[in-house]
C-alpha cells in the first residue's frame, strides 16, 4: 500500500503542477495582441497539450485514491473522519476547476474570451488554494 501511496501523491501532485500552469498560460493568452496570430497558436497548442496531460494525470490520481480508500477502510462515518468528507469536498472542487479551465480553452480556441488578463490571474490561485487546503486535511487531520 506504501507504493500505492507514494504513487497517488506524486499524480496528484503532477497533476496541480499542470493546473497551477494551465491558467498562466490563460493570463498569456488574454494578454496576446489581436494581430499576433503564431504566439496566439503556439499558446492555444501548449494550453490544448497540457490540458489532455494533466486530465490523464487527474485519472490516474483518483484511481489511486479510491484503491486507497478501499485498501486502508477509511470510511465516511465515525469519529476522525470529517477531514475525508472535507477533502473529497476539496477533490470534486479540483475537478470542477479542472473541468472549468477546459471551458475557458474552448472559449479561447472559439475567440470568444471575455475574461480579463487580471481575472485570470486571479483564477491562477484558485488551484494553488485548493492545493493547500487537501494537503493540510490530509497531513493534520483536523477533526
Amino acid at each position: 500500500m506504501l507504493w500505492i501511496k507514494a504513487l497517488h501523491i506524486v499524480f496528484v501532485a503532477s497533476w496541480f503542477a499542470g493546473l497551477f500552469y494551465l491558467p498562466r498560460i490563460f493570463v498569456n493568452l488574454a494578454a496576446v495582441p489581436a494581430d499576433s496570430h503564431a504566439e496566439r497558436e503556439r499558446l492555444l497548442l501548449m494550453a490544448r497539450r497540457l490540458h489532455r496531460f494533466s486530465g490523464i494525470l487527474m485519472l490516474v490520481a483518483l484511481t489511486l485514491g479510491g484503491v486507497l480508500w478501499l485498501g486502508y477502510g477509511i470510511g465516511l462515518r465515525g469519529p476522525g473522519n470529517g477531514w475525508m468528507h472535507a477533502k473529497l469536498v476539496l477533490v470534486v472542487a479540483a475537478i470542477g476547476y479542472h473541468h472549468a479551465c477546459k471551458s475557458l480553452l474552448r472559449k479561447f480556441e472559439n475567440s470568444a474570451n471575455t475574461r480579463s488578463e487580471r481575472w485570470f490571474r486571479v483564477f491562477n490561485e484558485v488551484s494553488v488554494l485548493l492545493f493547500a487546503a487537501t494537503v493540510i486535511l490530509v497531513v493534520v487531520k483536523p477533526f
